[in-house]
């Protein structure tokens, strides 16, 4: 039992008697819950991701493990592999995760459904970096599946949270807090985009553990890092170009969302926003797979969203992209300033401002939350509190 007053605290046992506990300072990063100038806090929070960013990197003057905490130096230089487990939207963030770490850093990783994860029979690999994403820190299946992989003799674990007083910062031997502030809106936005920010820095730390990140590496990962805010708030400058999409997908009840690499998971991010607060049925394809299936769902009623940055892999994306024009799909393309594609009859074209190499994620995702929320508000349904859905899963 603790009694707490102004500038004091006494704590006592069940018997009654003093007790010690160590004193923590948390330092809280909220945003004032007004709405101002928005009509939903959905809107409002997807704005305030630029400055959501920079809170996440203040502080940040070098890409280390200690970002990560005081034993993640020991423990960095001498892991297998890194396991994520989380869920919805933040295990698309760690599907993203994926090709950084093992592009930047040369580890293997797993992302796996934390409320998959503890009912199969896994191998455990207690030398892997077990890392755990939620924006709450309290996210029922993933505190489970935590908790699972301790049993099975993972002490390395790591919380990426955006609440430093949550369950899971205090059930991890390290921790690294995003500074997204307070999120209300349930379909997650700034939360997401700090969590990309955070793991591509993990990345890093990773690859400056094992040797495998030269200074200049550093600095040119740095020196992104910093423009980000400002490439974000650019994007979000396309606002009212994607307002006149929405009014098209308003009348629409499916949709089909296309990427490659590391803008695959881009694309299933898009998708979920679109059917947590439109209610349109949206999936999410790997571009490469169309011919293995959702060829089939193609046409002039299914409009068919490409995130298409100008990477190696845009030629291959272009070439599925033709595939979908020759069913009689109608295309809207998120593309880069540098891009090779044009728009056309069938073809709306939207170009980012600039390609950004591995962060091009970031940039990629915004645009898309602004087509889901532009498009619920011209259908007219809850933003904020999507049927059927609660902001923090607590229970499995």
């Amino acid at each position: 039992m603790a009694d707490l007053q102004l500038g004091k605290v006494w704590i006592v046992d069940r018997d009654h008697k003093p007790v010690e506990r160590e004193v923590r300072t948390i330092t809280a990063h909220t945003a004032a819950v007004e709405l101002g100038p928005y009509r939903h806090f959905m809107q409002k929070e997807i704005f305030e991701q630029p400055r959501a960013i920079a809170d996440t990197l203040d502080g940040v003057q070098a890409i280390t493990p200690a970002l990560f905490g005081a034993q993640a130096a020991a423990v960095f230089p001498a892991i297998s592999g890194v396991r994520i487990l989380a869920c919805g939207t933040s295990f698309y963030a760690g599907l993203t995760a994926k090709y950084w770490i093992e592009s930047i850093a040369r580890v293997p990783v797993d992302v796996e459904v934390a409320s998959e994860y503890r009912y199969r029979d896994s191998v455990p690999d207690p030398s892997a970096l077990v890392v755990v994403i939620s924006q709450s820190g309290e996210t029922a299946d993933t505190l489970a599946a935590l908790k699972h992989a301790k049993q099975l003799g993972h002490t390395h674990t790591l919380a990426v949270v955006n609440v430093a007083t949550s369950a899971m910062a205090r059930e991890t031997a390290m921790q690294f807090f995003t500074r997204a502030g307070t999120e209300i809106g349930v379909a997650s936005t700034k939360a997401f985009t700090t969590q990309l920010v955070a793991l591509y820095l993990l990345a890093g730390a990773l690859a400056r553990a094992k040797g495998r990140l030269s200074d200049a590496q550093e600095a040119q990962m740095l020196t992104a890092l910093r423009h980000l805010p400002a490439a974000v708030q650019s994007v979000l400058a396309l606002e009212p170009q994607i307002i006149a999409w929405a009014e098209a997908f308003a009348r629409r009840e499916n949709a089909l969302f296309l990427g490659r690499g590391m803008h695959y998971p881009i694309a299933l991010e898009g998708a979920l926003k679109l059917k947590e607060i439109t209610y349109i049925h949206a999936e999410a394809y790997p571009a490469g797979e169309l011919k293995h299936g959702p060829l089939a769902l193609v046409t002039d009623a299914m409009p068919v969203v490409a995130v298409a940055p100008n990477d190696a892999l845009l030629d291959k994306l272009k070439s599925n992209l033709q595939e979908v024009r020759a069913r009689g799909g109608e295309l809207y393309v998120f593309a880069d300033a540098d891009g090779q594609i044009e728009a056309s009859d069938g073809v709306h074209l939207i170009r980012l401002p600039e390609h950004y190499g591995d962060l091009s994620p970031i940039l990629h995702v915004v645009p898309l939350q602004l087509l889901a929320y532009h498009t619920a508000t011209a259908r007219g349904t809850d933003v904020d509190k999507p049927r059927n859905l609660a902001k923090s899963v607590t229970v499995e």
